[in-house]
C-alpha cells in the first residue's frame, strides 16, 4: 500500500522518493538502472475490444461470401460510412505540413461549433474499381442524405461502370444514419431499389468493428492525410483537397456538395416497415438483407430467403410449429419435459401473486373465476422464444393472441425457474419481424402457410 503506487512513476520522483529513503541518486541515474532492468516509457496499447459478439467471425465469413458471389458476377460491392464532422473556416486541423520555418498556419484559438458551418462528408468506396465518390453534405446526417449520396453515385458513375448489374451490395457499419437499426434507412433503399432497378442486399459489420470497414483505411485515412495540418477554410477548398486524394495503388476519388435539406425526426410507422420489399436472410437477419425492386409476385409481407413467394393472406401459425427445435433450440421432448418440471412452481407462483391481489386466502375452488391468459405450457414456451431472441414482444403477442405486456409478465415469472433449473438458452442467429418469417423460416418449400387446424 505504498504511496508511491499511486503515482506518476517518472525518473525525476523515483529519485526523490529514494532520496528520501536514504539513496542519494540522480533522475538520469535512475533512467538508466530502469532501462538495464529492461523498463521503457511505454503508452497503453488499444488490444481489448468492447465488443465480442459470439458470431462476429460467422458475419464477416458470411459478408465476404456475399462480397464474393456479387463480385464474380460483376455486380458492384461499395463500402458506405459517415466521416466525422468538419468546420468550415479558419479551425485547426490537426497535423503537421512542410511550411517556411516560423511561419505555421494561424487559425482560432478556439472552436465554436455553434456559430461554425459544418460540413458532413458520406463516402461510396467501390472496392472494385478502388475508387471513391464523397458527398460533403451540408444539414444532417440523416438516412435519407446517407441513401441520397448512394444515389448520386449510381446515377453518375455506377451504372456506366456496372452497365448489366443487377444487383448492389452494401457493407456498413450496424450504427448510425445507416445502421441496422435505422427504419428510414430500410424505406430510403427501397425507394432507390424501386428507381434503379436493383436488388440491393446490405450486409452489416457486427457490433465494435466498424474500423474494419473496407472504406476507412482505403479512403477516409488517405483523405484524412491529405488535408493535415490545414485548415478548411471553405467547402470548396474541403471539395477540390477530396478530389485530390490519391494512394500509390492507384486510388481516385470524386467530391460534391449536396446543399439539400435532410430534416431530421422523421418517423416511419411498423405498417410501413411491414410493406417493404425486404428479405431478411437466414442468416442474422437484422444484419444481412434484401430490398428488392418490386414486391415478389403475390408478396404480402417480407420473407426471409430471396427466392421464396410469399402468401397471400396472413400467416397463421400453431403451438406446435412454434415449438419446433429450430426455433426453441431443444427437441421436442426436452420441451416437454421442461413445461412438466416448471409448472407446479408456476401455480405455486401464481398463487402467491393472486393471494398478494385479494389480500386473502382464496375463497373458492382451484380454477374458479378468472382463467389465466396463457397456460403453463404457453409460459414456458413464449419465455423459450423470448431468451432466443427470435421476436419482438409485440410478435410475441400476435403468435399467441395477447398483449406484450402479457408476454413481459410470463418472462419475469419464468425467467427466474429456468434459472433455478440450471437451464440456459443461447441466443438464436435468426431474427423475425412478422409471422410470415416464421412460417417461411420454417418451412422455406412452400410457396402457401397451411391454415391451423
Amino acid at each position: 500500500m505504498s504511496p508511491l503506487r499511486w503515482t506518476t512513476k517518472s525518473t525525476r520522483k523515483l529519485a526523490a522518493e529514494l532520496t528520501r529513503q536514504g539513496h542519494r541518486v540522480s533522475a538520469d541515474t535512475v533512467a538508466g538502472l530502469l532501462r538495464e532492468e529492461g523498463f521503457s516509457l511505454q503508452a497503453n496499447a488499444k488490444t481489448i475490444e468492447g465488443a465480442q459478439h459470439p458470431d462476429r467471425d460467422a458475419q464477416f465469413r458470411y459478408l465476404n461470401e456475399q462480397a464474393r458471389d456479387h463480385r464474380d458476377a460483376g455486380d458492384p460491392v461499395i463500402s458506405v460510412d459517415s466521416k466525422k464532422k468538419e468546420l468550415i473556416g479558419d479551425y485547426k486541423n490537426a497535423g503537421r505540413e512542410w511550411r517556411p520555418a516560423g511561419q505555421p498556419g494561424r487559425v482560432k484559438t478556439h472552436d465554436f461549433p455553434g456559430q461554425a458551418e459544418k460540413a458532413i462528408p458520406y463516402g461510396i468506396y467501390d472496392m472494385a474499381a478502388n475508387t471513391g465518390w464523397v458527398s460533403i453534405g451540408t444539414d444532417h446526417d440523416t438516412a435519407a442524405f446517407a441513401v441520397a449520396s448512394i444515389r448520386r453515385w449510381w446515377q453518375a458513375v455506377g451504372r456506366h461502370d456496372y452497365p448489366r448489374a443487377r444487383r448492389l451490395l452494401i457493407t456498413a457499419d450496424g450504427g448510425g444514419s445507416n445502421g441496422y437499426r435505422t427504419r428510414g434507412w430500410k424505406t430510403q433503399l427501397a425507394d432507390l431499389a424501386a428507381e434503379t432497378g436493383l436488388e440491393i442486399t446490405v450486409c452489416h459489420l457486427p457490433p465494435g468493428t466498424s474500423k474494419w470497414n473496407k472504406i476507412e483505411h482505403r479512403l477516409f485515412s488517405h483523405i484524412t492525410m491529405n488535408w493535415r495540418g490545414r485548415p478548411l477554410t471553405s467547402h470548396e477548398v474541403m471539395l477540390q483537397t477530396i478530389a485530390a486524394t490519391t494512394s500509390r495503388t492507384g486510388l481516385t476519388v470524386h467530391a460534391e456538395l449536396d446543399s439539400g435539406q435532410y430534416p431530421t425526426g422523421i418517423r416511419v410507422s411498423d405498417d410501413e416497415i411491414a410493406a417493404l420489399p425486404i428479405t431478411r436472410h437466414r442468416f442474422h437477419g437484422d444484419w444481412n438483407y434484401t430490398l428488392h425492386s418490386q414486391r415478389p409476385m403475390g408478396a404480402a409481407t417480407t420473407g426471409s430467403r430471396p427466392d421464396e413467394a410469399l402468401a397471400d393472406r396472413p400467416a397463421r401459425l400453431t403451438r406446435r410449429s412454434l415449438q419446433d427445435p429450430e426455433l426453441t433450440g431443444m427437441t421436442r421432448w426436452q420441451l416437454s419435459e421442461l413445461i412438466d418440471a416448471l409448472t407446479p412452481a408456476m401455480e405455486v407462483q401464481r398463487e402467491q401473486v393472486l393471494r398478494t391481489r385479494r389480500g386473502h386466502e382464496r375463497l373458492v375452488a382451484p380454477g374458479a373465476g378468472a382463467k389465466a391468459k396463457l397456460t403453463s405450457a404457453d409460459r414456458v414456451l413464449v419465455t423459450v422464444l423470448h431468451l432466443r431472441k427470435l421476436a419482438t414482444m409485440d410478435l410475441l403477442g400476435q403468435l399467441f393472441n395477447t398483449t406484450a405486456m402479457t408476454i413481459s409478465r410470463a418472462v419475469k415469472d419464468v425467467r427466474p425457474l429456468l434459472e433455478a433449473h440450471g437451464v440456459h438458452l443461447p441466443a438464436s442467429t435468426a431474427r423475425f419481424r412478422t409471422r410470415e418469417d416464421i412460417a417461411r423460416f420454417l418451412d422455406p418449400d412452400k410457396t402457401k402457410i397451411k391454415p391451423t387446424c
